[in-house]
């Protein structure tokens, strides 16, 4: 062999993940045969399923839950304590994962979520309500991480970016049909139908779960480090949990509400200060790694996720509110206005997955051309939130934003990873997965309080100016802002201030919701190429689509 062969056959930092050597080291962690592949992808494709359907299902069964509760004045806690449950068990389940395995820890979530969609479907009271919502969220976060290890274990490096769009596509697809299976069966059988179909088929899905996921040897009590069970759940950062959940808990129970309160918010900062002190001075295996935190892409790339799904949330939540009340759309053809959105966000993970996201390489660019079409998307949807736009713009608008954030997210996951080792790639996963998780939380509670506070007041101020009886103003007010549908029953001076205070609204969110869009495109600019100094964290190409040199930002 001569010493130029032999210098081409040794592999360098520049050698491509997926060159020739490549097809010997991107075989799947965890290999599964076809029965056992067909049937993960079924079952978690399914859950993926119900836990989405839930996130969106109180768009349109909102007003029949709150109508039956009296329960007006906290509707958009309906969505929020679900989400709040469901981004608080996040942070943890990356770390159950390992100890368990994520065959028994999704045997146990799927479990979990079933149990919770029983206590809501039986709630004979709001507190009922809202305790099985919580839990239900609880149990949809850790399935949620889940998909995501499975997907980094069961899956080669040319492949994961389209099984990360399959798991998007199984997400939006729920999501779309939530609002609309929610609107026919709540008009025809009432909302609790909801949550009695979706439990059992649940409570099924758990152990085919964990007999289609191949055994590995973590599963093993001892554990690889001689460790038993019990010994590495005493290590789990369950203070940190608790704190961070009460942290969160107390800024939405103020920014969520009609009126901004300051004491929870002086709450916040004192459980905020109590978390960082537990993460960095006494908890073992915190939930939050502080040193990995610190890395410039690492935060900018999870303050741009949070930033991004709180935008995207925004549109989730209240498109059907704006088919509902300022196009007159029934419930049950309301959810409809999400198809086009989410076939748009499934879309354009599958095809960025499939097409283009194909080695462990830098996708600096693709993540801000997304951005910069995400942004003109939800421009178009402020300006087409009116009565008078045509149905085809609107659907236009909404499936281009969902085909610019599907895209935008695997291109941002698939970026970091690149920037960051192999070694940390499960932790990065579950940090980036909290904070998308807690963006929904966020894009419900703090969105749903601005939209309440818009509303509200272009509620008053219109009552006021066309004279209608303080008495009944302050009724209409307390009901129409937590029951989108009572506008439909409204006739004269009462509905035209009805729809047009909510079009006001609904306008005002969707150009602050292009706004938090920029900003997070500014977090992700500021991830770079390369990183600060860590060099390709994949073995990968330095640059994206012919992008050369240092490329530090």
């Amino acid at each position: 062999m001569t010493a130029a062969t032999h210098q081409k056959s040794v592999p360098s930092e520049q050698t491509p993940l997926l060159g020739r050597l490549g097809k010997v080291h991107d075989a799947p962690r965890v290999p599964v045969t076809g029965v056992q592949g067909s049937a993960i992808m079924g079952a978690m494709g399914l859950l993926l399923f119900i836990q989405a359907t839930q996130i969106t299902a109180m768009t349109t069964a909102q007003s029949a839950i709150a109508t039956e509760f009296d329960a007006f004045s906290v509707a958009t806690w309906f969505s929020s304590v679900f989400l709040i449950g469901y981004s608080s068990i996040t942070p943890l389940s990356g770390r159950l994962c390992q100890i368990f395995t994520p065959r028994v820890y999704v045997f146990f979530t799927s479990s979990l979520l079933a149990v919770g969609l029983f206590i809501t479907a039986a709630a004979p009271n709001l507190t009922v309500f809202l305790a099985g919502r919580a839990v239900a969220g609880c149990g949809a976060g850790g399935q949620s991480v889940t998909a995501l290890v499975l997907a980094l274990d069961l899956t080669s490096k040319k492949r994961r970016g389209l099984f990360l769009g399959l798991i998007s596509a199984a997400m939006t697809t729920g999501i779309a049909s939530g609002a609309v299976l929610s609107g026919l069966l709540t008009t025809v059988y009432g909302w609790r139908l909801i949550f009695w179909v979706q439990a059992p088929i649940t409570l099924l899905l758990a152990p085919i779960m964990f007999f289609a996921i191949p055994p590995q040897p973590e599963d093993r009590q001892d554990g690889q480090d001689g460790r038993t069970i019990l010994q590495k759940l005493a290590q789990v950062d369950y203070a940190g949990a608790l704190t961070l959940t009460l942290s969160v808990t107390l800024l939405l129970s103020s920014l969520a509400s009609p009126t901004i309160r300051i004491a929870p918010i002086l709450a916040f900062l004192f459980t905020t200060a109590l978390f960082l002190t537990i993460e960095s001075h006494y908890a073992t295996q915190p939930i939050i790694p502080l040193h990995l935190i610190r890395q410039r892409p690492v935060h900018l790339t999870c303050l741009a996720g949070l930033l991004t799904m709180m935008a995207r949330w925004a549109v989730l939540f209240y498109t059907p509110v704006y088919a509902m009340v300022v196009r007159g759309w029934t419930p049950a053809s309301a959810g409809l206005i999400l198809v086009p959105t989410n076939a748009g966000f499934g879309l354009g993970g599958v095809l960025a997955g499939w097409l283009h996201i194909r080695h462990a390489q830098s996708y600096y660019r693709a993540s801000l051309r997304a951005y910069a079409l995400f942004a003109l998307a939800a421009l178009l949807l402020a300006r087409l939130a009116v009565s008078a736009a045509p149905v085809l713009a609107l659907v236009a608008a909404t499936f281009l934003h969902g085909l610019a954030v599907g895209a935008l997210l695997n291109y941002t996951l698939s970026h970091l990873l690149h920037l960051t080792p192999q070694a940390m790639h499960y932790l990065v996963g579950a940090l980036v997965g909290m904070s998308r998780g807690f963006a929904g939380s966020f894009g419900s509670a703090i969105g749903g309080g601005f939209f309440v506070r818009e509303l509200q007041r272009g509620l008053l101020q219109g009552f006021a100016e066309h004279g209608v009886d303080a008495e009944r103003e302050a009724e209409l007010v307390r009901k129409l802002v937590g029951s989108p549908a009572l506008v439909q029953g409204l006739r004269g001076v009462e509905r035209v201030v009805a729809v047009a205070s909510y079009q006001a609204a609904l306008q005002r969110l969707f150009l602050v919701s292009c706004v938090l869009i920029l900003l997070a495109a500014g977090a992700q600019a500021g991830t770079g190429w390369r990183g600060t100094g860590s060099g390709t964290g994949s073995g990968g190409k330095a640059g994206d689509e012919g992008e050369e040199g240092d490329g530090r930002v």
